[in-house]
């Protein structure tokens, strides 16, 4: 599959709630596919539909980078069912390139979503892979992880991303 342009801070679309997905078509089969050609691509860790300027209710999570054991995980119509706990690390975005800031989020998460075959499962997640899934979902309810920021560091990127609006 081809890989696809990661729209940037900027694009509307960003900021849209993402639609259901009603089946698990060839369509939604090759958005994942060309999905994961662009994280890969991109040395990302996740990468929801809204980002290539899909509004499917779709997220895709890769740790291999920081996990040897880890393999691409499929998100479709996912719910967050519990968070707990609450830790702050250092985290970016795909569609803030070269944007890095201290956020606070729960440092466990309990999802359901569909996989790929049409098969719903259950996902307890620590740690980075909690974090990777609660930015993800955020995207499908057009929140930005911008929105996380403390009002301090949020004063001090505002001219960067103004700047970055402008170029999408």
């Amino acid at each position: 599959m081809a890989e696809r342009r990661i729209v940037t801070y900027g694009d509307p679309v960003l900021r849209e709630v993402s639609e259901p997905v009603e089946e698990i078509s060839q369509e939604i089969k090759d958005l994942v596919s060309s999905m994961a050609d662009t994280l890969k691509k991109a040395n990302g860790l996740g990468l929801a539909a809204p980002q290539v300027s899909v509004l499917k209710r779709v997220f895709i999570v890769d740790l291999s980078a920081v996990d040897i054991n880890a393999t691409l995980k499929v998100f479709i119509n996912p719910e967050i069912l519990k968070t707990s706990g609450e830790i702050e690390m250092e985290e970016g975005c795909l569609s803030f390139p070269g944007m890095y800031q201290k956020i606070r989020r729960a440092s466990e998460a309990k999802v359901r979503a569909t996989d790929l075959d049409g098969k719903v499962f259950e996902m307890e997640a620590t740690g980075i892979a909690a974090r990777a899934i609660l930015h993800e979902y955020d995207h499908l309810e057009g929140v930005l992880f911008i929105d996380h920021f403390s009002p301090m560091a949020r004063a001090l990127v505002k001219g960067r991303l103004r700047k970055m609006a402008k170029v999408s």
